[in-house]
C-alpha cells in the first residue's frame, strides 16, 4: 500500500506513528546497562571476595548517547499531538499514547542507572518476582521454584543429559542460516546469520539478522531453539511489524511488548519441542536469581547460587550480572528476564481462552508485529479496518489453528483436574 492510496485519516496514524519510531532509535537499554570486561576480570582477579567495582559515578561516566530531558519532551509532544489530532478515545491512539508513556519511563529508569529507582521503575515496567499472575494464584517466584523441583526429578535421571556441544560458531551460522532460509527466503535475503565477537549471550537477533557468538559451541537442540526463538519469533515478528504500512510502531518494542514477546518465543519452543530441561533451568534460576535481589541478596550471594545450579565460574558471573547490570551489586535487579516465565503464562492463558471463547482469529494477530496482549482486541478491530495487516511471517504451528484448537481443548478440560488427586490415584502405577 503506497502513500498515495492512504486516507487522510490513515496517512496521520502512519505520521505520528513514524514519530514514535523515529524517536526511540537512540534509547538502547541493553547497550546503556551492561557491564564492561574489566569488572568480570576485577571480580575473578580478586577470586569471587569483592563486589564488582560499580556505582552510580560507573554508569555517569557511560553516556546515554541521547538527551535524556529532551528524550522525554519528544515523547510527550507526540502524546499530546496524539491526543490533539486523534481524540482520548481513539483505539490506535490509545495504543500510541501507552507507547509514549512508556518510552519515557524507559528513559527515567536509564537516567536512575546505579541507584535504587532504577530498579523500582524495571519493576515497573518488567514486573518483580513477587508479583501474581492473578489474586490468590501463585507468584514467578513460586513458579520459578515449583519448576525448579520437577527439574530435579529431571536430573536424578542418566538418560536425559544434553547432547554435547560440538558445532563451532561458524558451523551453527550455516545450519542456521539453512533452516530460516526455508521459512524467510533462500540465502539469507530476509534474515542473515553471522558471527560477532561483540556479544555475551550465545546469540542474538536484530530486525533482519541474528549474531553468534564466535567463540560459543552448540548442539542440535540449540539451533533448533535457536531458530524458533530468535528466527521465528523475534525477527519473524519485527519483519511483519516492518511491513505494516500504516500502524508502522508494531515494528518496535516497549517493555510490555518484551513480556508478550519473550512469553511467544517460550510458548513456540515448547510447542515445537525446541525446549528441553537445560534450557528451562536457566530461565527459572534467572526468576530465582531475581527474587533473590529482590529480598536483599548482594551479587557475591547470587553468584554463589548460580554456582550451587553447577555453573562454572564464567557462565555464573554472567548470568549474575544480568541480574544487576543497570543497578549496583547490592541494589535491586533489573527484572527484564521474568519477562520469559511470566510471558509464557500470560500468552499460554491467552490462547486458552481465544479457543475457549471461539475466537480463533485473534491468535496469529499476536505474531503481526511487536504485539502487547491488552491490545489483541483493538488489533482485531484494526486489522478489520485496514489499519493493521495480518502477518505475513507465522510459525506453522499458529497457521494451523486446527491443531493448536485442539490441544488447547484438551489443554482447557486438564486445567479443570486435581493433579494432587490423579498423584493418589495413580501411586500403585507410577
Amino acid at each position: 500500500m503506497s502513500a498515495a492510496e492512504l486516507t487522510e485519516y490513515q496517512r496521520l496514524v502512519r505520521t505520528l506513528s513514524d514519530r514514535i519510531v523515529e524517536a526511540q532509535i537512540p534509547i538502547r537499554v541493553l547497550d546503556a546497562v551492561k557491564w564492561t570486561d574489566s569488572l568480570r576480570q576485577g571480580f575473578f582477579a580478586a577470586k569471587g571476595k569483592a563486589l564488582p567495582a560499580v556505582d552510580r559515578a560507573y554508569y555517569e561516566n557511560r553516556p546515554l548517547g541521547f538527551d535524556a530531558a529532551a528524550k522525554k519532551q519528544e515523547f510527550q509532544a507526540i502524546e499530546r499531538d496524539i491526543t490533539r489530532y486523534m481524540g482520548q478515545f481513539s483505539p490506535v491512539g490509545q495504543i500510541m499514547r501507552r507507547m509514549c508513556k512508556e518510552y519515557r519511563m524507559v528513559v527515567r529508569m536509564l537516567e536512575a542507572r546505579g541507584t535504587a529507582d532504577f530498579g523500582l521503575i524495571s519493576q515497573d515496567l518488567y514486573g518483580s518476582a513477587t508479583d501474581a499472575f492473578h489474586a490468590g494464584d501463585p507468584t514467578l517466584a513460586d513458579l520459578g521454584l515449583m519448576l525448579s523441583r520437577y527439574l530435579d526429578n529431571i536430573d536424578r535421571r542418566s538418560d536425559l543429559k544434553d547432547e554435547p556441544k560440538t558445532l563451532n560458531s561458524n558451523q551453527a551460522v550455516e545450519l542456521l542460516q539453512s533452516r530460516l532460509d526455508q521459512v524467510f527466503g533462500v540465502g539469507g535475503n530476509v534474515i542473515q546469520v553471522f558471527e560477532s565477537d561483540g556479544i555475551v549471550a550465545d546469540a542474538a537477533a536484530g530486525a533482519d539478522y541474528i549474531k553468534i557468538r564466535r567463540d560459543a559451541l552448540f548442539n542440535q537442540r540449540d539451533i533448533r531453539a535457536l531458530e524458533v526463538h530468535e528466527g521465528l519469533v523475534h525477527v519473524g515478528t519485527t519483519l511483519n511489524g516492518q511491513n505494516q504500512p500504516i500502524c508502522t510502531f508494531l515494528a518496535k518494542g516497549p517493555p510490555s511488548s518484551t513480556i508478550t514477546q519473550e512469553g511467544l518465543a517460550i510458548l513456540m519452543e515448547v510447542i515445537a519441542f525446541a525446549s528441553y530441561p537445560t534450557r528451562l533451568r536457566r530461565l527459572t534460576n534467572r526468576t530465582r536469581a531475581i527474587h533473590m535481589a529482590e529480598e536483599g541478596a548482594d551479587f557475591i550471594e547470587v553468584y554463589r547460587f548460580f554456582r550451587s545450579q553447577d555453573y562454572n565460574e564464567e557462565e555464573a558471573y554472567t548470568q549474575t550480572s544480568r541480574v544487576f547490570r543497570g543497578s549496583t551489586p547490592q541494589g535491586l535487579p533489573f527484572t527484564k528476564d521474568l519477562s520469559y516465565l511470566k510471558g509464557f503464562i500470560m500468552v499460554y492463558n491467552y490462547i486458552q481462552l481465544a479457543v475457549r471463547k471461539g475466537r480463533l482469529e485473534q491468535i496469529p494477530l499476536l505474531f503481526c508485529g511487536k504485539t502487547t496482549l491488552e491490545d489483541m482486541r483493538t488489533l482485531r478491530q484494526l486489522v478489520e479496518e485496514g489499519m493493521v495487516i495480518p502477518p505475513k511471517y507465522l510459525p506453522s504451528q499458529f497457521a494451523d489453528l486446527n491443531a493448536l484448537s485442539a490441544w488447547m481443548c484438551f489443554s482447557n478440560f486438564l486445567n479443570h483436574l486435581s493433579l494432587d488427586r490423579v498423584e493418589a490415584d495413580y501411586a500403585n502405577i507410577l
